[in-house]
């Protein structure tokens, strides 16, 4: 996990702790019956949404996208880099030895493919058929983060209004006035935190580390058929540098040295 995340979640959840313990009672904010609302309605409208089985992957994409180390760019184009001049003068077939290095499945494929002696254009087909797969799955798990993210604060404000309906039948005894309407506010409170805190920034960082993600594979595309070619290597950086923005180019320059 990067340390924005590490950041980000223990800030969110630090802060509201924090101003909870500084105003008084703990216990004040405990109410089981408004996070049985809160959690059972959002699982059961996500269901109700999406086919089971895309509820319950969207937690492994999750995982895979905010645990997974993420490839640098940089890295990545020094290694093509490198195939290609590997490749230029003993062979492509000489990257076969070099090719388990890479540490990247996506790449390890895509070398293969092109020792094998794969035309260019099925190479191209085959990873970007994979891409498309890769990209919808994950638009699939943003969509059902966003639509959590949304049914939370809904479900809040539904147990808030059956909280206030069970304290107006108590309006004959003032001194439960206070309580129940603690009670009822709770289920907002939760399902703001859950949308605000959990689900829409888990949405955000899947969507930010798809885009990611899909810039290094066409990073690779582009370097292992430029390789396949037999383009020069500085030809090879040249045109993967064009993917990258100038502060990574810097980097890869400061490499190179």
């Amino acid at each position: 996990m990067d340390i924005a995340t590490i950041i980000g979640l223990v800030a969110g959840i630090g802060l509201v702790v924090i101003s909870i313990v500084m105003g008084g009672d703990p216990g004040l904010f405990w109410s089981l019956s408004s996070i049985v609302i809160v959690v059972g309605g959002t699982i059961s409208s996500t269901l109700l949404n999406y086919p089971l089985r895309d509820v319950l992957s969207v937690f492994n994409t999750v995982k895979n996208a905010l645990v997974h180390k993420e490839t640098s760019p940089a890295s990545l184009i020094e290694t093509l880099v490198s195939f290609a001049t590997v490749a230029r003068r003993e062979g492509i077939l000489a990257l076969e030895s070099h090719a388990g290095e890479a540490g990247d499945e996506f790449l390890e494929k895509s070398v293969q493919l092109a020792i094998d002696g794969t035309a260019p254009e099925l190479i191209k087909d085959i990873l970007t058929t994979e891409i498309a797969f890769m990209e919808d799955r994950h638009s699939m798990g943003q969509g059902i983060l966003t639509a959590m993210g949304t049914y939370a604060p809904a479900f809040g404000m539904i147990g808030t209004l059956i909280g206030l309906v069970q304290m107006l039948a108590t309006l004959d005894d003032p001194s439960k006035i206070g309580a129940g309407m603690a009670v009822a506010l709770l289920t907002t409170l939760y399902g703001a935190l859950m949308a605000n805190v959990l689900f829409l920034p888990a949405a955000g960082k899947l969507k930010v580390r798809t885009a990611n993600e899909l810039l290094v594979k066409e990073v690779i595309i582009e370097g292992i058929l430029s390789i396949q070619s037999g383009d020069n290597p500085r030809v090879v950086e040249q045109k993967l540098k064009a993917f990258v923005s100038p502060e990574i180019r810097k980097q890869i320059a400061v490499k190179r040295k």
